[in-house]
């Protein structure tokens, strides 16, 4: 589908998608979406009570499966690499539980949950199937997001 067929409602969601620039970028689109979820993290995110970063995870993970499924429609494509917006609710996960974080707890969650999203271990690779069109896109990033924050949670204690 040409951009200039698609109505506003699918522009807006293919943005939502893709983080607006960052899952266009040359290479590595899913590490750019990560990056930009930890820039945005100490603002947006972290300065949240737990009630409210629960609820801001919800709304995330809702509008971003509609509009990742939107996209997988529009470019006629299951989980393009372009859809990164799945990277932002994972790290974001991974963050959930923590106080505001040094910028070097920041990157080492970065680092964790990169590695968790790209390697897949059981479950992730498996919850890419267990939910239709953008549910399974956002899903396993929950679950990397999780392993993440758990091995975080393991390096705070020791640090």
């Amino acid at each position: 589908m040409k951009t200039t067929d698609l109505s506003l409602t699918d522009i807006i969601l293919k943005n939502i998608a893709t983080l607006w620039i960052a899952g266009h970028g040359p290479k590595a689109p899913g590490t750019w979406g990560s990056l930009v979820a930890l820039l945005l993290a100490p603002f947006a995110f972290l300065p949240l009570s737990l009630g409210y970063r629960f609820l801001v995870l919800g709304i995330i993970l809702v509008i971003g499966a509609l509009a990742a499924t939107r996209t997988e429609t529009i470019m006629d494509q299951k989980d393009p690499g372009c859809v990164v917006i799945d990277e932002l609710l994972g790290l974001w996960v991974c963050f959930l539980f923590f106080p505001p974080l040094s910028p070097l707890v920041l990157a080492i969650g970065f680092v964790l949950f990169r590695i968790f999203d790209i390697q897949k271990p059981w479950p992730v690779r498996a919850s890419e199937t267990w939910l239709p069109g953008g549910w399974s896109v956002m899903i396993d990033d929950v679950i990397a997001g999780l392993y993440a924050g758990f091995c975080l949670w393991l390096v705070t204690l020791v640090a």
